[in-house]
């Protein structure tokens, strides 16, 4: 899950403090938590990135779907054997009659 892989919350963000030097924070201490951070985002984006090609690919396989349900059923029948059905039906319904 996404909330593993973070080292950090916007909690320890916000509460984070850096020890002070002479002429401000501790300069080492700053770009270590600013690679952390950077890090973070870089996984945010990825799962980002990751869920919308997965939502691209499940959008196209439910309209795929979609799709082949509204095509008509297509059967491999053949004039000749639409022609022999007729010949049988009409030998049926009207028997022998037709051919007299």
């Amino acid at each position: 899950m996404l909330a593993d892989k973070l080292k950090l919350t916007a909690k320890e963000i916000l509460e984070k403090e850096f020890k002070q030097a002479m002429r401000g924070y501790k300069q080492e201490d700053v770009d270590k938590f600013l690679d952390l951070v950077i890090k973070d985002y870089e996984i945010l984006h990825q799962e980002i990135e990751d869920l919308q090609q997965e939502n691209l690919r499940l959008r196209k396989q439910v309209d795929d779907s979609y799709k082949k349900q509204q095509q008509p059923v297509q059967t491999n029948t053949t004039n000749f054997d639409i022609l022999k059905r007729l010949s049988n039906l009409e030998k049926h319904v009207f028997g022998s009659k037709l051919y007299d």
